[in-house]
């Protein structure tokens, strides 16, 4: 079995791994930069086209994906399509975009997978775009779904907005 190193040797080696990352010319991404060289492997629209707006509620919370221009209907339509399968999947229980987009450690995500059951997930086409609901009457799956939604605020950084 191996021992964990001590804090400062721990600390040192981190150190060590920074700098030679830095050496070899890999530079550290921020959660949004991370977000935006990986969606394009998640959504089918262009992240920089589009607006992502999380709006919490007592109920849980609504998630609406929506053109930056109204005539970019090639946008709007996949925007649609996305949400449209990825509030299908939702309702199955399966947040794999998410997590394949964000990690799997991502906050609240672990507890909506486990009671994705008591969440009502629905669908509704919006005119310059889509938006997804999430709906529960279990505090603690509310809880983590704004927590979730929280993160995602986060890590869309300019290309996301709370309401």
């Amino acid at each position: 079995m191996r021992r964990p190193l001590p804090f400062r040797q721990a600390s040192r080696a981190f150190v060590a791994a920074l700098l030679l990352g830095a050496c070899l010319g890999v530079a550290a991404q921020t959660p949004q930069q991370h977000v935006h060289s990986m969606a394009h492997e998640v959504m089918p629209f262009d992240m920089s086209k589009t607006l992502h707006v999380f709006r919490m509620t007592e109920t849980g919370g609504v998630m609406r994906v929506v053109a930056r221009d109204d005539q970019a209907s090639e946008q709007i339509a996949l925007i649609r399509q996305h949400l449209r399968h990825e509030a299908m999947q939702f309702q199955a229980g399966s947040y794999a975009d998410p997590a394949t987009l964000h990690g799997a450690g991502m906050p609240g995500l672990k507890e909506i997978q486990a009671g994705a059951a008591s969440i009502k997930v629905a669908y509704e086409a919006l005119p310059l775009g889509a938006s997804i609901t999430f709906e529960t009457r279990d505090l603690h799956l509310l809880t983590a779904l704004h927590r979730w939604f929280g993160a995602q605020l986060s890590e869309h950084g300019a290309d996301a907005r709370a309401e």
